[in-house]
């Protein structure tokens, strides 16, 4: 199962855990995988032991309909049990594999957040040193316009 709640990629500023409500449902899924587990693997021993005390060894071989009734039902429970457990290890395997591509996706998806986040704040800086230049310029410029250099270099 994935445990990593992030890539392996750094990057300044964004957190790469998991969030909390996500490591809770993690956390939830995987106790019930374990409770899951637990019963399926419990259902196929007691099932094989009952099994195997229903199925006596007789010197004559002699079973009623009852026992064979009975013995047969206990297998049909281990075979239930035992796709149960199959499933269960398909489910984990996809889990394992899915979650991987969903944590990048998510990193993936934060970092674009705040790749935006920072493109923004870059052309409202952009656009104020634009606005402070330009205010500078017109500043030089009625220097310039009004200053005894200039006039003294049109009239000669």
């Amino acid at each position: 199962m994935n445990k990593g709640g992030g890539v392996g990629l750094s990057g300044g500023g964004g957190a790469s855990g998991p969030t909390a409500a996500a490591s809770a449902a993690a956390a939830q899924k995987q106790k019930n995988l374990l409770q899951r587990v637990d019963g399926d693997i419990s259902n196929i021993v007691d099932n094989f032991s009952l099994l195997v005390l229903n199925a006596k060894v007789n010197d004559p071989p002699v079973t009623n309909s009852q026992e064979t009734l009975l013995m047969e039902t206990r297998g049909a429970r281990m075979v239930q049990a035992a796709e149960s457990l199959l499933k269960l290890v398909s489910e984990l395997k996809q889990t394992a594999i899915f979650s991987g591509f969903a944590s990048l996706n998510e990193h993936v998806e934060k970092r674009i957040i705040e790749f935006n986040q920072q493109s923004v704040k870059t052309e409202h800086m952009l656009a104020r040193i634009g606005e402070e230049v330009a205010a500078s310029l017109k500043e030089l410029e009625s220097h310039y316009y009004s200053s005894i250099q200039r006039s003294s270099q049109l009239q000669s």
